[in-house]
């Protein structure tokens, strides 16, 4: 697999962090990409094929590398030194969800950003799902009634040895769960506003593994369910009630239903689109930082009423 693009308009860029998301969804996408080039990665397992390979970001600058941006895919729990680390050596910064382990984080790194003169960017993947946009437009001419978000899958599937994730800073079910939160934000018109939750942690681990939360959109309930015990076929749907009909977002937000109804359904070009508006911002001097999701989250976990259950193990 080759990385490296012709022309010196390519960003030059080092992806940091380079687990499964990164393997999944990174690296195939900017191996396509005509607005970047792969000039390096930072990852404490291993070399990555065909680009050097650091272990921390200031070895990698140390090493003379010209870099313009980087893409952190760590685990949340270390983006907000790594992020300020790029900004500090004045690189554009691409933050995979969740951008943080909170607000203020999310909010300092705008803030610095923003005082050197470059692009920061939360990159909510899942807005970028075909349907989301056409949901959004469909919404905004409708009175919003009732909705129900249902996201379950099989953590040892879908996070096989990710142990992180249910530890603390790790955010647990809410990890997949914020991707919902990301297309609810973005396709209800109103705000949405957290109500209660009530979180399941097993007794070993410091994030819950499944999660019940209500919260509000202006007067409408919003209900949503997250599992990552979820041991049948995965299921990511979002099915909101409107003065009229009803609209039905599934797979993630691939597939766009109207009363039963399908209207849209397409393979999947996510992180296409995220390495694209990255480009875009950057040629435009410009930001793109949204904590909302992860205000959601942490209002979650602030409220929630905990439930304790079994060990879990991998």
């Amino acid at each position: 697999m080759r990385f490296s693009k012709v022309g010196s308009a390519a960003i030059r860029l080092a992806l940091v962090g380079v687990g499964k998301i990164a393997r999944d969804q990174h690296l195939p996408t900017l191996a396509r990409s005509d607005a970047f080039e792969l000039v390096a990665a930072v990852n404490r397992d291993g070399p990555v094929t065909d680009v050097s390979t650091f272990t921390d970001i200031a070895s990698m600058l140390a090493s003379g590398i010209e870099v313009d941006a980087v893409s952190l895919c760590t685990p949340p729990a270390c983006r907000y030194e790594l992020a300020r680390e790029a900004i500090e050596a004045g690189l554009h910064v691409m933050l995979e969800k969740p951008p943080a382990t909170s607000v203020a984080e999310v909010d300092d790194l705008a803030q610095r950003a923003q005082q050197r003169g470059l692009t920061l960017f939360t990159a909510w993947h899942s807005r970028e799902a075909a349907g989301v946009e056409p949901a959004r437009e469909w919404l905004s001419e409708r009175a919003i009634q009732r909705v129900r978000v249902t996201w379950k899958e099989d953590i040892r599937v879908w996070h096989p040895g990710q142990n992180w994730i249910l530890q603390a800073g790790g955010m647990g079910v809410f990890d997949p769960g914020i991707n919902a939160l990301s297309i609810l934000t973005r396709i209800l018109p109103g705000k949405l506003t957290m109500r209660s939750a009530t979180l399941e942690f097993p007794c070993n681990c410091a994030s819950p593994i499944s999660a019940e939360v209500v919260m509000l959109h202006d007067s409408a309930r919003v209900d949503a369910s997250f599992d990552f015990l979820y041991s049948g076929t995965p299921c990511w749907d979002i099915e909101v009630l409107t003065d009229r009909e009803t609209l039905m977002l599934s797979d993630g937000g691939s597939r766009l239903y109207i009363d039963e109804t399908p209207h849209l359904a397409a393979t999947d070009h996510e992180y296409a689109r995220l390495y694209q508006r990255f480009s875009q911002l950057i040629a435009a001097g410009a930001s793109d930082v949204d904590p909302t999701p992860l205000q959601l989250v942490a209002d979650a976990f602030k409220l929630g009423h905990r439930q304790q259950s079994a060990a879990f193990h991998f």
